[in-house]
């Protein structure tokens, strides 16, 4: 592994970069016009079962270090984090509403990360984007995840399908050096494997 005190090595070449960027903008796009249905089935499901805005939006740190914020179908209470940044195992977290627990079992709670994609923020296949909060956490245990900032976060990583919610901090320092691991692996052929790994696991109802 190549590494000096400000990056790994990054398995894409610029021009393999670019094509990922523009598989991306496309690749999102079309998911946006094919799955608008879904979309819209997903805010009259939001608004029927309470009041409150449909679309969340949080901000996340990006490639660069860059804030932005990222959007998702609401899943919780208004009022979810008005004690602050909360940690919870998905099914037991008690501020998740009945509409926004289905939605998370089955990961529709993301869709709207497409839009993230189109607009650059984001791409289909990274590292999670985390919020500063828990990145100051993890990097009092490991600086390394600056090196994150090399690449945009993406919807799912390798990281997502095999190391799940990452509600403690041992399995975010997990996620890291699986993160780390994919940054200098990565390739279009490894991105369209986990593309289709976690399509599948969707399909067949797994959750992480």
């Amino acid at each position: 592994m190549e590494i000096n005190d400000n990056y790994i090595y990054d398995g894409m070449n610029a021009f393999e970069r670019e094509v990922k960027r523009w598989f991306d903008f496309f690749a999102a796009l079309f998911c946006l016009i094919i799955f608008s249905p879904l979309f819209l089935i997903c805010y009259l499901a939001i608004k029927r079962d309470n009041d409150g805005p449909v679309i969340y939006r949080q901000v996340r740190i990006g490639r660069f270090g860059r804030p932005f914020f990222i959007y998702k179908f609401r899943s919780m209470k208004t009022d979810a984090e008005e004690g602050g940044p909360q940690l919870w195992n998905s099914d037991e977290d008690p501020r998740l509403t009945k509409t926004g627990k289905f939605l998370r079992n089955h990961h529709l709670d993301e869709l709207p990360q497409f839009w993230n994609v189109l607009k650059g923020d984001m791409s289909f296949v990274g590292p999670r984007p985390e919020r500063k909060y828990y990145i100051r956490q993890i990097m009092e245990h490991d600086p390394r995840y600056e090196f994150l900032y090399q690449v945009r976060p993406g919807i799912t990583s390798m990281a997502t399908i095999y190391n799940g919610y990452t509600d403690t901090m041992e399995k975010m320092l997990k996620r890291l050096q699986m993160d780390l691991d994919y940054l200098q692996r990565r390739s279009w052929w490894l991105d369209l494997k986990i593309i289709f790994l976690t399509f599948t696991n969707i399909s067949f109802g797994k959750k992480f």
